[in-house]
């Protein structure tokens, strides 16, 4: 993942922000809209291009296009740093490797206990039947 080169394959969009904020809200594009062109990218490999699309399937446009957006904060600078940090913790997180399982076995202690477990019910109910002469 080459991140200079990523980063000059970003597109921002500036957008007035939703919500509470008064006269401000209403005059400044504050919100940054961040795309990012997942087929076309230079900065991945297909290998990561691949493992990408299939990770963030539910967040990719029908075209590929990759979109997050941040109107947090009143500063248009903050929020573009801040959609930044999430584009690059989101392609980290897509391309993390999971861990393989090992599968553990069972103590032999834990195998007894059960089984002296099974054998202590199975008396315990045996004597609630009347005895057979």
């Amino acid at each position: 993942m080459d991140r200079p080169q990523l980063l000059s394959e970003l597109h921002f969009k500036m957008a007035r922000s939703s919500g509470s904020g008064g006269q401000h809200v209403n005059k400044v594009a504050t919100k940054v809209v961040l795309s990012f062109n997942l087929p076309d990218s230079q900065g991945l490999s297909d290998q990561q291009k691949e493992l990408l699309s299939q990770r963030l399937a539910s967040r990719l446009t029908s075209s590929g296009y990759l979109q997050l957006h941040c109107g947090e904060t009143r500063s248009q600078l903050r929020n573009k740093r801040l959609v930044i940090q999430r584009f690059f913790a989101l392609l980290e997180q897509g391309l993390k490797q999971d861990k393989v399982r090992k599968p553990t076995k069972i103590p032999k202690g834990v195998l007894k206990k059960r089984r002296e477990d099974k054998r202590r019910q199975s008396q315990k109910k045996a004597n609630r039947k009347p005895p057979q002469f």
